[in-house]
C-alpha cells in the first residue's frame, strides 16, 4: 500500500483537483447512525465490535439452518424422484456445497466482510457485484417466503387461522429480533436453541420407540421411480440452489474475532461449523424430510399433507403422544424453527438489499427501510403460492446461483492462491473499477449456458444438469480471464495509506472510524469514510478518471465553437440502447418463461413469440428512453463539475494572490527593518571572530551565528521577491550549456544526470530562472536524501524536452514522495514539508514560470520519487 497512486492520482489532483470545495456535511437518520441497529450493513465489521466468541458466533449461524424447508424439499424431491436418488443427490450436493463455500467462509472471516463486500473484491468490481447482490437478496427473499408459508400451514392446521393472515403474523413477528441486529439475534438464537434441538429430536426418539429398527430398511428400498442420470441431476439441480445459504452464514462469520485473539483449534472450528459445514446438519435434515414424509404416506397421510412441516411431524409426534399434544408440540416445533431461520433470512436479506439499492440510487435510508421492504415482498410471494412450486422456483435460480458461485470461488479458490488476483478483499468505491470482466464475464458467460441448457436446448438430460454445468462454465471462464489478465482490472487506484491511526474522521459525516473503513477522496481532498464515498453523487469517480493532458498550449486560430457532422458519442450511445434493451428482452423472456412454468395455460409456442415480437417495439422505446435520460444526467452533472470545478480554482487562486498581496505589503517593511540589524549582527561577529582570545567553542558559535545570518538573508530575498512588481529582463539562453553550469555548481553535481536536446534556446530572465531551477534540485536533494534504506543512493535527474512550442524542464529524484495532504497544496504560500523551511520556495518558482509565460506543477510523486515539471516558451531559431 503506498501514499498515492503512481502518476494517474498525482496528476489528477494537480490539474483537476476541487481545492475550494468543501464538502456538504451529511447526516444520517438515527438508526443509521446507530450501528447496533445498522450492524455495518455497508461497512467491514470493526474490531471494535467483534465482541463475541467464536462458540456464540457458531451457535448464532447454526441456529440460522433450523429451517424447515429443508425437510420439505427432501419430501418433495422424495415424492418426485424417491428415495434412493434423493438420498444419492443429497450426498453428492453437500459434498460440493462444504467444497465451495469453505473459500467464501474463510475470506469473509478473515477480512469481516458479508457476502456483497465480498463479492466485490473477488472478481466483480464495485457496480458488477450488484448482480451478485440481487442474486443473494431473491434467495434471502424466496426462502422468507417458503419458511412463511410453513408457519402460515401450522397456524392454519392448529388453530384454523386463514392462511393470509398466518403469513402476515409469521413475517411480523420476526421484526422486533432482526431489527436489531446480531446483538439480539445472538441472545435470541441462544436462547431457543435447546428447545429447538430437543424438539428435532423428540420425533425420531418416538418412531425409534413406536417401530421396529428395520423401518430404516423399508424406507431405503421402497418402490419408486429408477434412478438415472436424469433423475439424478434434477434433484441435486434443485439442491445445488441451497449453496447461497453460505451467504448468510457469511453475515455472522464477519464478527468472528482475528485468529490471534483465540486458538487456532476454536477460530477454524468456528469457521467450519458456521461456515461450511451448515450442509452437515442441513443435509441431514433433508434425508430426515424424506423419511417423515415416506412414512407419513406409508401409515395412510396423503401426499400433498405429509409434504407440509407441520403435516409430517405433527404424524412422528403421534407415535408418542395422542393427536392433539402432537399436533400443539408440532405446531410450537415449527414456529420455534420457523422464526429462528426467519430472523436471519430477513436480517442476511436486509444486508444485501442495502448494498444492492446502495449502488442503484446512491441512497441509504438505513437497514430497517431494507428489512421493511424485505418483509414486503415475502408477504407478497406467499400469496401467490410459491410453496407449491418449490421444486420449479429452485431448480431455474439454481441456474443463476451456480453461476455466480462459480466465478466466486474461482477468484478465491484458484487466482488468488496463484497470486493472479490481489489476496487483499477490497470493498470501497474509491478504489474498485465499476466491473471487472473476470467475475462478471463468468457469471454472465455460465447463466447464458445454464438457462439455455435448462430451456432444453440439448436435450433433457442436459437440462437436468443445467445448474452444476453452470457453475463449472463460469468456473471456467473466470479462471481464464484472470489468467489472461494476470490481477489487471481489479483496481482502480492504489489504496491511500493513513499510516498507524486507530481511528480517522470522515470529512462529510464526522464520523469517526477505522483507516480500513476510510478512503482519501480526491475530488474534495480529505479523508472520507466508505459509506460516504459510496453515497456521494456529485463526484462521478473523479478519483478514477485517467489523466486528462495538461494544456500547455492554446491556439488562439482555433474557433472557440466545434460542429460536428454526428454528433459525439453515437457509437457509444448506440451501443448502450441495444445493450439495454437485450438486457429488458431477456428479463422479459425470464418473466415469461416463469409463468410458462407455473401455468398450463402459456405452453403454446406461437404464443411466446407473438408475446415477445408484441413487446419488442415498446421494449425498444423504453431502452432509448433510458440511455438519453442517463445521458441528459450525465452532461448535466459534467457541466456541474466543471462549474464547481472553476469555481473552486477561481476561489483558490482568488485566496492565493490575496495571500501573495498581504506577503508583498509586508515583505518591504519586513525587508528593511531586518535589513539593518542583520547588517549590524553581521559587522559584530566579525569583529569577533578577529578576537585573539577567543576558543574553539566560541568559534563553533561564530559559525553557528554566520549561518542564520544567511539563512534570514535568504528568507528577505524571498519575500523581496514575492514584493517586486512590474517587468523583468530576458536574454537568449542555449539552454543545454546553461543548464549544465548551473549543476556544476551544486554541491552534489555528481549525482545529477543532465539530459537535454540539442539546439534548445530559451528566451528567459536567467537569474530568476535560475533561482527556480536551483529551488527544484534543492527540494529533490534534500529527498533523496531523506530515504533512510540500505544500498539507497540519492540521485538526481534533470532533463528537457520539446512540447509544442513550450521547453519542459523536468526535475525527477529518488526520495519516498509527497503526502497527499501536502501534494495538493504543494504550490501554495507558507506551506511546506520542512522543520525550518518557510514554504515560500514552489510558490516563487510557479511565479517564475508564469512570469515567462508557463507553468509549473507536480508531474508525478510517489515512493519511487517525485518529478517536478516547469514550462517556458522556447525562442524562435
Amino acid at each position: 500500500m503506498t501514499t498515492l497512486a503512481e502518476g494517474t492520482e498525482a496528476a489528477q489532483a494537480t490539474a483537476h483537483s476541487f481545492p475550494g470545495l468543501d464538502p456538504a456535511p451529511r447526516s444520517y437518520q438515527s438508526w443509521v447512525a446507530d450501528e447496533t441497529i445498522e450492524d455495518y450493513a455497508l461497512r467491514y465489521a470493526p474490531a471494535s465490535h467483534r465482541r463475541w466468541s467464536p462458540a456464540t458466533i457458531t451457535h448464532t449461524a447454526l441456529g440460522g439452518i433450523s429451517f424447515l424447508a429443508l425437510e420439505a424439499i427432501g419430501a418433495a424431491l422424495t415424492l418426485s424422484w424417491g428415495v434412493q436418488t434423493t438420498v444419492i443427490a443429497v450426498l453428492l450436493a453437500s459434498v460440493f456445497i462444504f467444497i465451495v463455500s469453505l473459500p467464501i467462509a474463510y475470506h469473509a472471516a478473515r477480512a469481516n466482510v458479508d457476502m456483497d463486500l465480498l463479492t466485490r473484491g473477488a472478481g466483480f468490481g464495485y457496480i458488477g457485484s450488484a448482480i451478485t447482490s440481487l442474486i443473494y437478496a431473491s434467495y434471502t427473499i424466496i426462502f422468507f417466503a417458503l419458511e412463511g408459508v410453513i408457519i402460515g400451514q401450522a397456524l392454519n392446521m392448529a388453530f384454523g387461522l386463514p392462511l393470509p393472515l398466518g403469513y402476515l403474523l409469521s413475517a411480523l413477528v420476526i421484526l422486533p429480533v432482526a431489527s436489531r441486529g446480531m446483538t439480539a439475534i445472538s441472545r435470541f438464537q441462544l436462547i431457543t436453541q435447546a428447545a429447538w434441538i430437543g424438539l428435532a429430536i423428540l420425533p425420531f426418539l418416538a418412531i425409534a420407540w413406536a417401530t421396529e429398527p428395520a423401518v430404516v430398511g423399508q424406507w431405503l428400498a421402497s418402490p419408486g421411480p429408477e434412478m438415472s442420470m436424469l433423475s439424478l441431476g434434477a434433484a441435486i439441480g434443485v439442491l445445488c440452489a441451497l449453496t447461497l445459504q453460505i451467504g448468510e452464514q457469511v453475515d455472522y462469520l464477519r464478527f468472528l474475532p482475528p485468529p490471534q485473539a483465540t486458538t487456532k483449534l476454536r477460530w477454524w472450528g468456528a469457521l467450519i461449523l458456521a461456515g461450511p459445514g451448515w450442509i452437515l446438519i442441513g443435509g441431514t435434515k433433508i434425508i430426515m424430510g424424506s423419511f417423515l414424509a415416506w412414512l407419513a404416506i406409508n401409515d395412510g397421510v396423503t401426499p400433498a399433507i405429509a409434504a407440509e412441516p407441520i403435516g409430517m411431524f405433527r404424524h412422528a409426534y403421534e407415535y408418542m403422544f395422542q393427536p392433539v399434544t402432537a399436533l400443539i408440540l408440532a405446531t410450537v416445533y415449527v414456529l420455534i424453527a420457523q422464526i429462528k431461520i426467519n430472523v436471519t433470512n430477513a436480517y442476511a436479506g436486509s444486508l444485501a438489499q442495502s448494498n444492492l439499492f446502495l449502488r442503484l440510487a446512491r441512497y441509504h435510508p438505513g437497514r430497517l427501510v431494507w428489512l421493511l421492504f424485505h418483509v414486503s415482498v415475502s408477504c407478497a410471494l406467499m400469496m401467490m403460492g410459491v410453496f407449491s412450486t418449490l421444486e420449479a422456483v429452485l431448480a431455474i435460480y439454481a441456474n443463476l446461483a451456480l453461476a455466480s458461485l462459480g466465478a466466486i470461488f474461482a477468484d478465491l479458490a484458484i487466482l488468488k492462491p496463484l497470486h493472479l488476483s490481489p489476496r487483499r478483499i477490497e470493498f470501497r468505491r474509491a478504489y474498485l473499477p465499476d466491473f471487472n470482466p473476470v467475475g462478471c464475464c463468468g457469471m454472465a458467460i455460465g447463466g447464458l449456458v445454464g438457462l439455455a441448457l435448462f430451456l432444453g436446448v440439448t436435450g433433457p438430460l442436459a437440462q437436468a444438469w443445467s445448474a452444476p454445468i453452470a457453475f463449472a462454465v463460469s468456473l471456467l471462464v473466470a479462471t481464464l480471464l484472470g489468467m489472461f489478465r494476470k490481477g489487471h482490472g481489479y483496481s482502480a487506484r492504489t489504496p491511500h495509506d493513513f499510516g498507524h491511526a486507530k481511528s480517522c474522521d470522515c470529512a462529510i459525516c464526522s464520523h469517526g472510524y477505522e483507516p480500513r473503513d476510510m478512503v482519501y477522496c480526491t475530488f474534495y481532498e480529505r479523508p472520507i469514510c466508505s459509506l460516504c464515498c459510496s453515497l456521494e453523487p456529485h463526484c462521478r469517480d473523479f478519483c478514477k478518471r485517467p489523466p486528462i493532458p495538461r494544456p500547455e498550449v492554446v491556439d488562439a486560430q482555433a474557433p472557440s465553437v466545434r460542429l460536428h457532422r454526428v454528433p459525439p458519442r453515437m457509437g457509444q450511445r448506440i451501443w448502450q440502447i441495444v445493450a439495454v434493451f437485450i438486457t429488458l428482452m431477456a428479463m422479459l423472456g425470464c418473466l415469461f418463461l416463469a409463468a410458462r412454468l407455473l401455468s398450463d395455460r402459456l405452453h403454446e409456442p406461437q404464443l411466446a413469440t407473438n408475446f415477445l415480437l408484441g413487446a419488442a417495439p415498446l421494449i425498444g422505446l423504453v431502452a432509448f428512453w433510458i440511455v438519453m435520460a442517463h445521458e441528459r444526467r450525465r452532461l448535466t452533472e459534467e457541466n456541474l463539475l466543471g462549474a464547481l470545478q472553476r469555481l473552486g480554482a477561481t476561489q483558490h487562486e482568488l485566496a492565493i494572490r490575496q495571500r501573495l498581496a498581504a506577503i508583498g505589503e509586508v515583505s518591504a517593511i519586513v525587508s528593511h527593518e531586518l535589513r539593518n540589524p542583520l547588517g549590524t549582527i553581521s559587522s559584530s561577529v566579525e569583529v569577533l571572530s578577529r578576537h585573539p582570545g577567543l576558543g574553539p567553542e566560541a568559534d563553533e558559535d561564530v559559525q553557528r551565528i554566520r549561518r542564520n545570518i544567511t539563512r534570514c538573508s535568504r528568507i528577505i530575498d524571498m519575500l523581496l521577491d514575492f514584493a517586486r512588481e512590474g517587468a523583468h529582463e530576458t536574454m537568449p539562453v542555449d539552454l543545454k550549456a546553461w543548464l549544465r553550469a548551473l549543476i556544476s555548481e551544486h554541491p552534489a553535481h555528481g549525482s545529477i544526470s543532465l539530459t537535454v536536446p540539442e539546439g534548445m534556446h530559451l528566451r528567459c530572465d536567467p537569474a530568476r530562472l535560475q533561482f527556480a531551477i536551483c529551488n527544484l534540485l534543492e527540494n529533490g536533494w534534500q529527498a533523496a536524501e531523506s530515504v533512510v534504506v540500505a544500498d539507497h543512493v540519492p540521485r538526481l535527474q534533470l532533463r528537457a524536452m520539446r512540447q509544442g512550442d513550450h521547453c519542459i524542464i523536468e526535475v525527477e529524484d529518488n526520495g519516498p514522495g509527497l503526502p497527499a495532504e501536502i501534494r495538493a497544496r504543494a504550490f501554495d504560500p507558507l506551506v511546506t514539508t520542512k522543520p525550518s523551511g518557510v514554504g515560500l520556495g514552489l510558490p516563487l518558482v510557479r511565479r517564475v514560470a508564469q512570469m515567462h509565460g508557463g507553468d509549473a506543477w507536480i508531474q508525478r510523486t510517489g515512493p519511487g520519487g517525485t518529478i517536478m515539471r516547469v514550462s517556458i516558451p522556447e525562442a524562435e531559431g
